[in-house]
């Protein structure tokens, strides 16, 4: 059973976790701090952002806030070019932060919130901090899916404007497939230049965060009725943390809880669907994605 007391000591490290203010965001923040990293907090709440550097520093953490809007390409190059005229160094980015069911709407360059957030806004960002993390060694990107990407065969790329309607729920799968998609382009890339940077996967099964504050209440209850029980954040946090730090992970790799379905537990491999590892479709969407930023990796 892996748990944060296995994190080897981290002294020395910067890391970067989006979305830490709260959920299983804090909790990898927070583990990583205490194992001596220095860790950096990328929120879009100003408010937020503080009030989690201040706990965590409380709890013997060292943690730095900054400010990300991920919702908009160009803020995601400005909160990158900051970084870069500030470290010498990148050894983990951890694209955590993201959107569940919201509201239909769109993001400052048009796209579907949870495609142009979940996605979109974290290829951007890893692409723009990529030369940073290339030149430091053993460095790795660990992209935060969900178990809910098995539920949608492929990302349509004719509606992530919202061109042909919206469903809450597919869209939020879709996303989530759109990360993996991601993780396993990324790898199969970096493989082929010969990196010693890792592209990695991992989602936290069925946790009990902000995440969820979209959901109605009638199916949130009817969640907690068909899993039983929701884990902690912190134990969400885990399979995060095993594929950001573990020396048994693999680039390319997928991991989550161990339990039946992938629900609960403790970090391990993953399953990932036929789109997952569909290279024609991973390749389409790395070009989609390409285009859509107007980034092209240095690679």
């Amino acid at each position: 059973m892996w748990t944060k007391e296995n994190i080897p000591d981290q002294s020395g490290k910067i890391s970067i976790v989006t979305g830490a203010n709260t959920g299983i965001g804090f909790e990898t923040a927070l583990a990583l701090s205490q194992a001596g990293a220095t860790v950096i907090i990328a929120g879009r709440d100003s408010g937020r952002v503080n009030e989690a550097v201040y706990k965590i520093n409380n709890l013997g953490g060292k943690i730095s806030g900054e400010i990300l809007d991920l919702v908009s390409i160009d803020a995601v190059k400005r909160f990158s070019e900051e970084i870069k005229n500030k470290y010498d160094r990148l050894d983990l980015l951890i694209n955590n932060a993201g959107v569940m069911i919201p509201p239909a709407g769109t993001t400052a360059d048009g796209y579907e919130l949870q495609f142009g957030i979940n996605f979109l806004g974290h290829f951007a960002l890893t692409g723009h901090l990529y030369p940073l993390l290339n030149i430091t060694p053993g460095a790795r990107v660990v992209t935060v899916s969900s178990g809910a990407h098995r539920f949608v065969d492929g990302v349509d790329l004719e509606n992530v404007r919202l061109q042909k309607g919206y469903d809450a729920y597919r869209e939020y799968a879709v996303s989530k497939l759109a990360n993996l998609q991601f993780v396993i382009e990324l790898q199969k890339r970096l493989s082929q230049m010969g990196s010693d940077l890792l592209s990695v996967g991992a989602h936290p099964g069925v946790t009990e965060t902000e995440l969820s504050r979209h959901m109605p209440q009638a199916d949130y209850k009817a969640a907690v009725e068909r899993f039983s029980h929701l884990m902690p954040a912190w134990q969400g946090a885990l399979p995060s943390l095993y594929a950001a730090v573990s020396p048994d992970v693999k680039g390319g790799g997928y991991y989550g809880p161990d339990g039946e379905g992938e629900l609960h537990g403790y970090p391990a491999p993953a399953k990932i669907t036929e789109a997952v590892a569909d290279e024609k479709l991973g390749k389409e969407l790395w070009n989609f994605a390409e285009n859509a930023t107007g980034l092209r990796y240095p690679m």
